[in-house]
């Protein structure tokens, strides 16, 4: 896949950074500020389908995703995909390759991305001079890892009408606290059939089925540019999932 090409110097600045206005959240003190701005060298831009980060590969940068969708995934040998979770703005990219050295998944662009860029080898000054961001990091790894079990438990023990249920809502709720999703818009969700069958670990004409029956309930409208969710209650009751209580979450 075509990789992504980065932009110099940053067009954004991080003290008019599109995420610190929003309400979900945390802005940065001044100290934090002035160090992230440093610390950020570069904007990444990715089309649809651009490689962020490659599994196997090893990778000098951070990245947090400005604005645009992305996923992360898993391939197995004979081609099968398994998508792990979805990037929104505010999310970390590449922070496993410090712990592993070389990373343990792939990351791709689901729409046009802007990324921050970061140097991995100033990561240690952070947390040697910057110990609320340092606690950041930790946050939104520990996020992540909340994030990944109720997926896990999806997979595991919720029927495919749930399973996808619970994607979409859970895809919806993020979309509408990261600012990809105003309130009492209809704006879909960028997925395709195939995204949401690998998410899911459901074949593709299971999938189709899956999402006809959510749709002729009323519950979702599958466009040819995504699925635009109808009723996110209903959703929330056949997926018997609502969204964790949060704080303001973090971002760097």
């Amino acid at each position: 896949m075509a990789n992504p090409k980065p932009i110099y110097p940053p067009r954004v600045p991080c003290i008019r950074c599109p995420i610190r206005r929003l309400e979900s959240f945390r802005d940065f003190s001044p100290p934090e500020l002035d160090f992230v701005q440093d610390f950020k060298v570069a904007e990444l831009v990715a089309d649809p389908g651009n490689s962020i980060v490659v599994e196997g590969e090893r990778h000098p940068q951070l990245y947090t995703v400005l604005t645009g969708w992305g996923f992360r995934y898993k391939i197995l040998e004979d081609g099968r995909r398994q998508i792990l979770n979805y990037l929104l703005p505010g999310d970390l990219i590449g922070l496993q390759g410090n712990i592993m050295l070389e990373m343990q998944h792939s990351a791709e662009a689901l729409t046009k991305m802007t990324l921050c860029v970061f140097e991995r080898e100033r990561l240690m000054t952070m947390y040697q001079h910057h110990p609320s961001l340092a606690y950041d990091i930790t946050w939104l790894a520990a996020r992540e890892e909340s994030m990944l079990d109720e997926h896990l438990l999806s997979i595991g023990r919720r029927s495919a009408m749930e399973r996808a249920a619970y994607l979409l809502v859970f895809l919806h709720s993020r979309a509408m606290t990261t600012g990809n999703l105003a309130q009492g818009k209809s704006t879909p969700l960028p997925l395709t059939q195939q995204h949401v069958a690998d998410t899911l670990g459901l074949s593709l004409v299971h999938t189709n089925k899956t999402l006809r029956k959510l749709a002729d309930q009323g519950l979702i409208r599958w466009l040819d540019r995504g699925c635009e969710i109808v009723d996110a209650t209903g959703l929330h009751q056949i997926a018997q999932w609502r969204p964790p209580a949060e704080s303001k979450r973090p971002f760097i």
